[in-house]
């Protein structure tokens, strides 16, 4: 089943059952699920991702894994309720390489998170967000172009489409950090996320 379904729904339940059966690019072949945004349906903020991960793929839902826990813990310091927030990914299944008995996240490709976008603009269709916190370079560069570059924006508010968004790093980033280094990353996070914070009406 390819991507025309997106264009169709009218609701986000509606959504998630069509993208539960999307085969327009290979990932479906061996990610357990789809992993659909979530989140109020009215939601002012939509946070966007890259993918799902390993707990995200087990669990079928986004930002559950240790990134997720790190972002629950930033947005409630910058004053973001979880719960009024739709989080979601640019491409909604886990791109991985298998090694033994991991499996070990990789970049989606092009042609996949080309394939996921229908369903992405279908979610905004829906939602229809005020403000776009874009978390990461796949995320920013599947909306921004990719050229694009969190280095040099991060933070800023832009207008994107008729959306106000604000780009930040993904927090698996700031798992990523060395750990001497890595609270000044997440307080680096939270500045972010509070500039969103503020955008939201």
């Amino acid at each position: 089943m390819g991507t025309d379904a997106a264009t169709e729904a009218t609701d986000l339940d509606e959504l998630r059952r069509a993208a539960g059966h999307c085969t327009a690019c290979d990932l479906y072949r061996h990610a357990t699920r789809t992993v659909f945004g979530e989140g109020p349906s009215d939601a002012q903020l939509m946070l966007i991702g890259e993918q799902p991960g390993d707990r995200e793929d087990e669990e079928g839902r986004p930002f559950v894994g240790p990134a997720g826990r790190l972002l629950d813990r930033a947005l409630e310091q910058a004053g973001i309720r979880r719960a009024d927030v739709y989080l979601t990914n640019v491409v909604k299944h886990f791109a991985f390489e298998q090694r033994g008995a991991r499996r070990i996240h990789r970049a989606p490709r092009a042609a996949e998170i080309r394939a996921c976008r229908p369903w992405l603009d279908a979610e905004l269709r829906v939602v229809r967000p005020d403000v776009l916190g874009l978390l990461g370079a796949t995320a920013a560069q599947a909306l921004l172009g990719r050229s694009f570059r969190i280095t040099e924006h991060r933070g800023e508010v832009l207008e994107w489409e008729g959306y106000e968004l604000v780009p930040t790093v993904h927090p698996s980033a700031v798992l990523r950090t060395p750990r001497e280094q890595r609270h000044e990353a997440f307080d680096a996070l939270v500045r972010d996320l509070t500039v969103l914070a503020g955008r939201v009406r």
